[in-house]
């Protein structure tokens, strides 16, 4: 008899468990598609900032931090919702300031160009009718500073 009513029990445990196990594969998705995508954007505001610190104008600071934020992205695979977003600060002797201004401070003058990126990596390949609550994407905003060289002129 207790062959009989064991029967069956597998299916039974397969069925209540899968969605669960699906789930998780979903959510493992998400965490995964997330941390590749911070660190595509990690370097690619590193290599944004970098192009922009060597630039002598600050008009062609923005114009090589868009250009190296691209490549970035494009090689790494990492596709946004739209396009990435760009935003460009300065610092001129520790205070913060325009990017343009960091540029037009005087040549011996300690300062700094920061280059911000945000993206929204999109999860909706990814989603499950099931997880109503599960968002359709997740902004991810990362920045790095790059120092101007001192003793080269600006402007």
């Amino acid at each position: 008899m207790d062959r009989t009513m064991s029967r069956g029990s597998v299916s039974i445990e397969v069925a209540v468990l899968a969605p669960a196990f699906v789930a998780m594969m979903v959510l493992a998705g998400v965490a995964g598609r997330t941390a590749v995508a911070s660190e595509a954007l990690e370097a690619a505001a590193h290599d944004a900032a970098r192009a922009a610190s060597i630039s002598r104008d600050a008009g062609t600071a923005r114009q090589e931090a868009r250009d190296a934020a691209r490549n970035q992205l494009d090689w790494r695979g990492v596709s946004c919702s739209g396009a990435p977003q760009l935003t460009f600060r300065g610092t001129v002797g520790g205070r913060s300031t325009t990017f343009n201004a960091a540029f037009n401070s005087p040549v011996g003058q300690d300062a700094t160009v920061t280059v911000e990126i945000a993206c929204t990596v999109s999860y909706q390949d990814i989603r499950l009718p099931a997880l109503k609550s599960m968002p359709a994407g997740n902004r991810i905003t990362v920045s790095f500073t790059s120092p101007l060289d001192r003793y080269r002129s600006r402007g």
